[in-house]
Formats: structure tokens, C-alpha cells, sequence
């Protein structure tokens, strides 16, 4: 058994490895943000973002990105342990990934200093779930980096991906009336050229 895991375990480590190699963009994460936005009692909006962000895009334009969830940050501490015990459960689920395939030409164009407006359709893995999304992102080089923002936020509903009891949980324990399920998420990346 520990023979199988050890070989797994090199398996895994190779095939980071290998990505990372193929890899024409890192995300540099000090300066990347995903932020979402929570309503409660229908006229309360607080933003919260996550701290920990890994990715890259490859050299054929794949995407890979990874969000610790256990970096969840609301600015108050308890609010962030019951996030991450309640919410995205994180002793179980304790990452979400994105992973999405962007057009060559879209980079070639922002490579050579353009500034692309597009639609990029991603696949979402959270809490144990996939949903095919479309990210309506603007694209542009910023002094030898690439960066891109959300040209609207991207709306998500946590029943989509198993959340809506924990957003119940968060709302008892909280003691408030209601906390919207609708929830409206942007994207801040910074990528920068992979040695």
C-alpha cells in the first residue's frame, strides 16, 4: 500500500512538474484577487476575497487556476472560520479550480500591446461540483505582464454547487433574516511571463 501511494505521490509530482514546464504565464499571486460579494438582510453588501491564488496559462492557451479556500477573507476572523467550516466545508472540499482553454490568437494579439474584450467559457469545479460557465474578461499587457479583469461580474448561484444549506447555516448562526444566494464574483489576474 505505501508503495502505491509513494508512486502516486511521483506521479502527481511529475505531472505538476511537466505543467508547469508547459506553462507560458504564472499567475503571479501577491497581486491577483477574486473577490464575491454577499447581501444580507437585502440591503447589507460586504466584499470578501481569497488570499491564496495558483495558476497558470500554458503555451497552447490552456488555463489552469486554484483557489485555496481555507484563505476565504471577510475581514472578520470568526465570519472566516464559520466560511470556511459551514459554507465551503472545507475539511472535505478544500479547493475550487477553474480551468478554461483561451484562444492563441487572443494572446498573440494582447502580446503585441492590443487590448481583447471576450468571452471565455470555464469549467468550475466547487464543492464537489462542475458547472460550464461563460467569464465575460478584457485581456491586456501591462509592462511585460498579462493581465486580466472581469468586464462584468459573473453571477453564481450557490445552489449550483451544493451551497445553499450553508448559506442557511451562515444565516442562523448569524442571526440574520436573509443572506442572498445570488452571488456576484470578479477576477483581478495577474499573469507574468514564465522563465
Amino acid at each position: 500500500m505505501k508503495s502505491v501511494i509513494w508512486n502516486m505521490g511521483l506521479l502527481l509530482i511529475g505531472l505538476l512538474t511537466a505543467a508547469q514546464a508547459a506553462a507560458q504565464w504564472e499567475l503571479d499571486g501577491e497581486r491577483s484577487s477574486i473577490n464575491f460579494i454577499s447581501m444580507k438582510n437585502a440591503a447589507i453588501a460586504e466584499t470578501h476575497s481569497f488570499t491564496s491564488l495558483v495558476g497558470y496559462i500554458g503555451k497552447t492557451g490552456n488555463v489552469q487556476l486554484n483557489i485555496d479556500l481555507n484563505s476565504v477573507e471577510t475581514q472578520v476572523p470568526i465570519r472566516n472560520e464559520r466560511m470556511q467550516k459551514l459554507l465551503f466545508e472545507t475539511a472535505e472540499f478544500p479547493s475550487a479550480r477553474i480551468s478554461a482553454d483561451v484562444d492563441p490568437a487572443v494572446l498573440a494579439a494582447v502580446i503585441e500591446g492590443g487590448t481583447v474584450g471576450t468571452e471565455i467559457p470555464v469549467t468550475l469545479s466547487l464543492h464537489g461540483l462542475e458547472q460550464e460557465l461563460a467569464v465575460a474578461v478584457t485581456v491586456f499587457s501591462d509592462g511585460g505582464s498579462l493581465r486580466v479583469i472581469s468586464s462584468r461580474p459573473l453571477l453564481l448561484r450557490a445552489a449550483d454547487f451544493g451551497l445553499a444549506d450553508g448559506i442557511e447555516a451562515l444565516r442562523e448562526i448569524a442571526g440574520l433574516k436573509t443572506i442572498s444566494t445570488a452571488i456576484p464574483v470578479t477576477l483581478n489576474l495577474h499573469f507574468r511571463h514564465a522563465p
